[in-house]
């Protein structure tokens, strides 16, 4: 069974799954759960915030080809 069913399993058997043992599984996993959750800044959200808001605005944006051909000229700088 591939990773990808197994997690839609897990899924599925949670939504059906007898509180306690929701509970249960919660108790065994809330340390790894609670460590792999961003905690993020209201600074860091009110910046990401306005960035979307630029862009959604007409902002100015560049390709991913434009971005790395720009990597690549810093990058060359940086060589010498």
């Amino acid at each position: 069974m591939t990773t990808t069913a197994m997690r839609q399993e897990l899924q599925n058997y949670l939504q059906v799954a007898e509180d306690r043992k929701v509970k249960a599984i919660y108790v065994m996993m809330e340390d790894e759960i609670k460590a792999s959750a961003s905690d993020y800044t209201d600074e860091f959200k009110a910046e990401l915030d306005r960035r979307v808001a630029y862009c959604m605005n007409g902002g100015q944006t560049v390709s991913a080809e434009e971005m790395e051909i720009r990597l690549q000229k810093i990058r060359k700088k940086k060589r010498k």
